[in-house]
């Protein structure tokens, strides 16, 4: 039994990631998953995906979000603000030929994946099973059923969660109930849920533990890359994580 790093929706700001990284080295982290959203509204997309191929070893998941699935497909339309389909058209521009190819090359394209996890059967989804990649999950509205599985990883929201659901079942050894864990790490690079630090989720599948972290950053630092070449709400929203 081990212990995994669950990160998603960085969002091109390596000040984040970086303390992310250097916060992983004070566990005894197994492997990492990734669950979308590398890119976009940051000003230092292809930055993060170097660092990530420079400096994680063991990633047993990284899926595509749906900021991968807009830039990288050219399909703006799913955006709901005039702001998201510019910020994600001047990344698409920016983005490297090295950095194309590894989330081309390198990512799972369908937003979803399934794997087992120390004998549990894991859905990693950066939406949930009514959208992959534009529907998130939350704790009053799931948007799908996850009964076939034992643990469910989810990103997309920026909010992060931990909570079981139990779903009716015929195994009276368990009282008729199936346990499923879902799990949000909330978002390293563009958090929303009014704290601004950088957050990730550590599940120990022995203790079947989950910790949801909180990491200082230097926010100024990031702050500070925006040029005006995406709306000054992506900038504005890292000082208060809203």
């Amino acid at each position: 039994m081990s212990k995994y790093a669950l990160l998603s929706d960085i969002h091109g700001n390596l000040h984040a990631l970086k303390e992310v990284f250097a916060d992983l080295n004070n566990h005894d982290i197994e492997s990492v998953i990734f669950l979308g959203d590398l890119i976009d509204y940051g000003m230092q997309s292809n930055e993060v995906v170097s660092f990530i191929q420079d400096n994680f070893d063991n990633i047993i998941c990284n899926i595509w979000g749906n900021h991968e699935k807009a830039v990288l497909t050219e399909d703006f339309n799913h955006f709901s603000s005039k702001r998201g389909v510019e910020s994600a058209k001047f990344t698409a521009s920016q983005l490297s030929k090295d950095t194309k190819n590894y989330l081309m090359n390198e990512l799972n394209h369908d937003g979803k994946y399934e794997f087992n996890l120390d004998n549990k059967k894991v859905l990693a989804v950066h939406g949930s099973l009514n959208d992959y990649c534009w529907k998130a999950i939350f704790p009053d509205n799931l948007n799908g059923d996850y009964s076939d599985y034992d643990i469910v990883f989810s990103g997309h929201s920026h909010y992060p969660h931990a909570f079981q659901k139990f779903y009716e079942v015929d195994n009276p050894d368990f009282r008729n109930k199936k346990s499923v864990l879902f799990i949000n790490p909330g978002s390293v690079g563009q958090p929303r849920n009014h704290n601004p630090n950088a957050q990730y989720a550590i599940l120990d599948t022995e203790l079947m533990n989950v910790e949801l972290k909180s990491i200082k950053y230097p926010k100024e630092e990031a702050m500070a890359l925006f040029d005006g070449s995406v709306d000054d709400f992506y900038r504005k929203r890292l000082e208060n994580g809203i």
